[in-house]
């Protein structure tokens, strides 16, 4: 196990480097001036200038790049120059909101893809399992974004039930917080809910073809014995650890339903970033989630190596 976690610490940490790199140096293609930007709309010559040597646009990027990372490297993701507040306190402001909508989403997607996967390859040939697989094609192809919308209309505009957008903190009230999460996560989980669901049924179905479950019917074993006991449990093993990717997903994917829903997340946060130009803020959201990404990745190897006890040593 530890072997394990050395090796993939290894191939982490160089990665996160490279993609520290990519991000910066992606981020000066993108088009715009941001001094012009900060400058208002007079745009004074001697304000303009000023910015660039504050904000040290005029410096050479690899020059930028070695400023940024050695600060990064030291726990200061620098500031925002559009609110001027120091980034890594806006992270932690933002990230238990992805992080709230994401474990809701990989609730809704579990209580979905998990049972109605297992259910269809118990069922296999039947209605169920056709109707299985054309709720999971429509789950993979309706986007979030339209989807946000007809919930919208459906539960905001005509039946009045939940709010259409916004957020609202647990502290504040739990009641509304869950009221302002239940449409998000129902859109950013249904994606997620059709891919464990049409692993699930296949790590079922291979399960069911094991040697060992034909010698369990053979001796006699209840069916539900057979199938809660022998063939779940075995099944489970990919579908955890493909959970813990997509949990790592569901991360980095909510930008387009945070934006429909007005959740001031990671997803906004990267947006609002992106159109004032704010570099700076951008850079620590992207190595952030990626960050993220790689850590349920290692999170994923380690959960299959404890399921699975033919690899361990």
């Amino acid at each position: 196990m530890m072997g394990l976690l050395w090796r993939r610490l290894a191939v982490a940490v160089p990665t996160l480097f490279l993609v520290s790199i990519l991000v910066f140096s992606l981020q000066k293609l993108l088009p715009g001036d941001p001094a012009l930007a900060l400058a208002g709309e007079e745009r004074s010559p001697e304000v303009i200038e000023y910015l660039r040597e504050k904000y040290r646009f005029n410096d050479p990027v690899p020059v930028q790049y070695a400023h940024w990372f050695g600060s990064l490297i030291q726990g200061d993701f620098g500031t925002s120059i559009r609110t001027r507040l120091p980034i890594g306190r806006m992270l932690l402001e933002k990230l238990p909101v992805t992080i709230e909508l994401a474990v809701l989403s990989m609730l809704v997607a579990v209580l979905l893809g998990m049972p109605i996967g297992i259910m269809a390859a118990l069922k296999r040939g039947t209605a169920i399992d056709y109707g299985a697989s054309v709720l999971g094609l429509a789950g993979l192809s309706i986007p979030n974004f339209w989807l946000g919308i007809m919930l919208i209309l459906l539960f905001s505009v005509n039946l009045g039930w939940l709010p259409a957008g916004g957020y609202v903190p647990p502290s504040e009230s739990l009641w509304l917080n869950i009221k302002s999460m239940i449409m998000p996560s129902l859109v950013l989980g249904t994606g997620t809910a059709a891919i464990l669901m049409r692993h699930a049924r296949s790590a079922m179905l291979g399960s069911l073809r094991q040697d060992y479950i034909r010698t369990a019917r053979a001796k006699g074993v209840k069916e539900r014995v057979i199938v809660l006991r022998h063939a779940l449990p075995n099944a489970l093993i990919p579908v955890v650890t493909l959970g813990t990717l997509q949990f790592g997903e569901l991360l980095a994917g909510a930008v387009l339903t945070e934006q429909v829903f007005g959740i001031p997340g990671f997803g906004k946060m990267i947006v609002d970033g992106v159109f004032s130009r704010d570099y700076a803020v951008v850079q620590a959201v992207v190595l952030c989630t990626a960050a993220i990404f790689i850590l349920m990745s290692l999170l994923a190897d380690i959960a299959y190596v404890l399921l699975n006890p033919r690899l361990r040593g």
